[in-house]
């Protein structure tokens, strides 16, 4: 697709009104190859697509060139402050830091401390993740980032070890079957912890609302409404997320475990298993953030009557976060 010099800036390669071209879009977002780029192809990046924006690029810039410097831009920065996201709490970094925690959350025959030590770590890790990729176009004290931290760790734990001791007790089951469903208790703990952390995470956007825009990437004005849009978008991708990630690794796992190769040789089941998980994030992850569009749209009507009134603009756009 070609462009002129005074075109706007590209936006993304991929057509996001559509779930294949946002799934095509997130892929590139979440390439951990970007984790690698320095800080001198970051700011090369940044740069080429300003002069793109005022119409001063230097003659020989091809397309790709620009996709490539809007995929690093977008893929390092948070699109709200412009600011660096710490490595291990980007999109890029959510496959590679996670997996380790998630074959954790996996592993067998777990006892109350490794139960309560891999579900923190993980929340831990999913609220940083939540923090950083909010909706930032309000200021957020670190006293609410505390306060929502300590509500969805100890929510999250809370609801896993309470679904490990009711399984335990359950008497009715034979042993195999216990060992089978405490490796599916997982999923649904983790799925619920994960909207009490969106939205404990996040909760002063529903406070304060969120800044949204018109077509033209002015500012209409900040809405609540358009928060609680947000926030139920988000939701709603982690409760997707983990199904793929701590559902179907105890499946394929109790299929391999029962090949000679692994009976023989039992200390490949955790390489193994690690590989099962890291192939299933890798699916679950791109799926999950590409139910809907991170620059949503909602029309007016929807919203408060302020907003309606401040602008022509049947529709508005705001960032819902990842």
């Amino acid at each position: 697709m070609e462009r002129t010099a005074n075109s706007p800036p590209p936006s993304g390669a991929y057509n996001q009104t559509s779930f294949y071209g946002r799934f095509r879009h997130f892929l590139d977002i979440i390439d951990p190859r970007t984790l690698f780029v320095t800080e001198r192809r970051l700011r090369e990046a940044v740069q080429l697509l300003e002069d793109y924006k005022h119409g001063t690029l230097r003659p020989g810039v091809t397309n790709e060139q620009l996709w490539s410097a809007q995929k690093i831009k977008q893929a390092i920065l948070h699109p709200d402050t412009n600011e660096k996201i710490f490595m291990p709490f980007r999109m890029s970094g959510y496959i590679p830091f996670g997996t380790p925690i998630v074959v954790g959350l996996l592993l067998p025959n777990q006892t109350l401390a490794s139960t309560v030590f891999w579900q923190w770590l993980n929340q831990s890790h999913n609220a940083c993740v939540n923090y950083a990729n909010r909706n930032a176009t309000k200021p957020s004290p670190a006293s609410k980032f505390i306060q929502g931290y300590l509500g969805a760790v100890i929510s999250a734990v809370s609801i896993a070890v309470g679904l490990n001791v009711l399984v335990q007790k359950a008497n009715k089951f034979t042993p195999a079957t216990r060992l089978l469903v405490q490796r599916f208790v997982p999923f649904p703990a983790v799925a619920s912890a994960n909207i009490c952390n969106v939205v404990l995470m996040r909760y002063g956007e529903l406070e304060e609302g969120i800044d949204v825009l018109d077509g033209d990437g002015n500012l209409v004005g900040s809405s609540k409404i358009a928060a609680r849009h947000a926030l139920l978008e988000t939701a709603l991708t982690r409760v997707v997320l983990p199904m793929p990630i701590l559902v179907l690794p105890p499946i394929v796992m109790s299929m391999l475990e029962k090949t000679a190769l692994l009976q023989a040789r039992p200390r490949l089941l955790l390489p193994v298993q690690s590989l099962v998980c890291l192939a299933a994030f890798g699916l679950a992850l791109p799926l999950a953030i590409s139910l809907f569009p991170q620059m949503s749209e909602i029309e007016t009507s929807q919203l408060e009557p302020e907003i309606a009134r401040a602008t022509s603009s049947r529709t508005v756009v705001y960032n819902k976060g990842l």
